[in-house]
């Protein structure tokens, strides 16, 4: 049975569409099949009897409710960390790693960029690349002590207000024990995967990938105590929302929305089945936080030095 690999690609640009041919026809000639999540994609890949990206027998064409990510080797990702994000969202069930190439700005969690697409399906081939996995978020929301929604995060669950004009009234509790009420425009708990994304935004820390912890950043909160929080990987994080003020909306990872009642609890903790990715980049983390965010790391030392 030959190996498979499931593509995922952001088809909003004409050079997306080059690069995911270029890849399908270099997965062909190494004799993968590769999976592809709609006949859309397929189409633009031109893959038909005439088609130039190799043997159309090569290619699967799956939905995106059927598993598709089950039975391949990986999940190869063409686009920037929002497509790796929903890409993640195919990946953690069958527990497949997952591989970004960045094709947008700045592609924190991408592992290669669009110029070393020949080199990066190689590793795959080859299998020389290293897999490690990466903490979520379990998110459960509560109305009146019933169950209203699951959900999960890789990145970040965000509790924010449903209305611009408004604010959101919520409570902080940590571990059963109530921290701190304010209005604000929203509470967001990370992940260290999550804290260089919105959360980092919001002015949350950078926190360490190998640091098994969850960040709770408070969003333009009215009160003296409103500084971001550094938790424990086995703690509890719940937000209530007051049941006499306004509405709001949880997103998880920018793209899982669940609209919350006044009185609705969000409660977040350590999720039980992790994201796998694929990793490429041999330095440490510090080194791909200084290339990713283009870091001065020359100052006056090499200047002193040099006089």
């Amino acid at each position: 049975m030959s190996r498979q690999v499931l593509l995922v690609v952001h088809p909003d640009r004409e050079s997306n569409r080059d690069a995911a041919r270029e890849v399908a026809e270099l997965f062909s000639a190494a004799g993968f099949t590769l999976r592809l999540l709609t006949k859309q994609v397929a189409e633009f890949l031109a893959i038909d009897a005439n088609g130039d990206a190799g043997d159309p027998s090569q290619f699967i064409v799956v939905e995106h409710d059927a598993d598709p990510a089950a039975g391949a080797e990986l999940v190869f990702v063409l686009g920037g960390d929002g497509t790796l994000l929903r890409a993640a969202e195919l990946a953690r069930p069958a527990q497949v790693p997952v591989l970004g190439v960045n094709l947008g700005r700045m592609g924190f969690l991408a592992e290669a960029d669009s110029d070393a697409l020949a080199e990066t399906v190689r590793r795959v081939v080859d299998r020389t690349y290293q897999v490690e996995e990466r903490m979520t978020l379990d998110v459960t929301v509560t109305v009146d002590g019933r169950t209203f929604a699951r959900t999960w995060a890789l990145n970040e669950a965000s509790v924010e207000k449903g209305t611009r004009e408004r604010i959101l009234d919520a409570l902080i509790t940590i571990d059963g024990h109530p921290v701190s009420s304010f209005g604000c425009d929203g509470v967001l708990c990370a992940t260290p995967t999550g804290s260089t994304a919105y959360a980092f935004s919001a002015g949350g820390p950078i926190i360490w990938p190998d640091v098994e912890a969850l960040v709770v950043v408070p969003s333009n909160a009215h009160a003296m105590f409103a500084r971001p929080m550094v938790v424990s990987r086995k703690s509890v994080v719940t937000v209530d929302i007051d049941p006499d003020g306004s509405t709001g909306v949880l997103t998880c990872d920018g793209m899982r929305n669940v609209e919350l009642p006044p009185g609705a609890r969000v409660q977040v903790n350590s999720g039980a089945v992790p994201v796998r990715l694929v990793r490429l980049w041999e330095g440490p983390f510090t080194d791909r936080l200084v290339h990713k965010f283009d870091l001065p790391v020359k100052g006056w030392r090499e200047r002193h030095s040099r006089g």
